[in-house]
């Protein structure tokens, strides 16, 4: 057996440090790089909305711009309208579209046989890869005329046409993240609550979608972001009327909306105002991913 001095070992011990490892280095510079890419992207994109919308801002008032009931440049500039339908049709689609969602990706993560698995989940990933004209077209062609005979009213461009398309569009981003998170827990979950004699319905409902619940809510989250930042579908079947809206069955126009249609001949004052609209948008997902990292912590304490 060959025996190792003190001096063998101390030269051992210290071998990494005499050479320096340039790969590993050079990888760890790339990773942060890579990392800050999309921190300075943010703050790119803030930086350049703020920039160009607190002129409008100065001129109209923050109270004003924001509180405002009437949108006419280049007179008047108040987004309320616009915001209420934003809010009302991200809140409807939500309502409609989640549990679906929760209830589809419980249904492949744990219910469906595999054969049905292997048929439902590529439909709901092309549901993903379908464009936002595509779910406007149906929503032109089926949801506005189903909406006009329904309710006998004479246009089905309607914030109700709007919801039903949003909540379509937010089902595969919030059925897929569900499930993956639904799988990704622990086998002992099920396991233990099936020990103790629970159903697997009961274990499903009381111990494993609790137990995805931060996955879930991270789902939502892109669901409801996908929903408030959607532009082309909405112009195409909510009627685009920039007034404050009554009720479900009458026209709206939401921010997004907004902003796409005007920007192309807007000047001045007025294409200032539409980058302040970006501003309010940005602050609604700001909103929106701090009220998630809370929930978030809070869960974890």
């Amino acid at each position: 057996m060959n025996t190792i001095t003190k001096a063998q070992i101390k030269g051992l011990q210290l071998e990494p440090n005499k050479a320096i490892d340039m790969k590993e280095i050079f990888f760890h510079l790339l990773f942060l790089s890579s990392a800050m890419v999309g921190v300075l992207s943010v703050c790119t994109i803030g930086w350049f909305v703020f920039n160009e919308g607190l002129p409008a801002i100065s001129e109209a008032g923050v109270v004003e711009f924001i509180t405002g009931k009437e949108w006419l440049p280049p007179a008047l500039y108040g987004i309320l309208p616009m915001i209420v339908a934003s809010i009302i049709s991200t809140t409807g689609a939500v309502i409609i579209g989640v549990p679906i969602a929760i209830l589809t990706a419980v249904f492949l993560a744990e219910i469906a046989p595999k054969w049905l698995a292997d048929i439902v989940r590529p439909a709901v990933e092309l549901l993903a890869g379908i464009p936002s004209v595509v779910y406007g077209f149906f929503g032109l062609v089926i949801i506005v005329p189903a909406i006009e005979t329904l309710f006998n009213i004479p246009a089905g461009n309607t914030i109700l046409a709007g919801i039903i398309v949003l909540a379509i569009m937010i089902l595969p981003t919030v059925i897929t993240i569900s499930e993956t998170s639904i799988r990704a827990l622990p086998p002992i979950y099920k396991e233990g609550a099936l020990a103790l004699g629970a159903s697997h319905i009961y274990s499903v409902c009381k111990v494993l979608i609790p137990a995805a619940k931060s996955g879930i809510l991270t789902a939502v989250a892109l669901g409801v972001a996908r929903a408030i930042g959607e532009t082309m579908a909405i112009i195409m079947v909510m009627g685009n009327a920039p007034a404050m809206p009554g009720s479900l069955l009458e026209p709206a126009r939401t921010l997004t909306a907004n902003i796409a249609m005007e920007m192309s001949y807007a000047t001045g004052v007025h294409a200032s105002a539409l980058y302040a609209t970006g501003i309010v948008l940005l602050a609604f997902i700001v909103l929106l991913n701090g009220s998630l990292l809370y929930l978030n912590r809070k869960r974890a304490y």
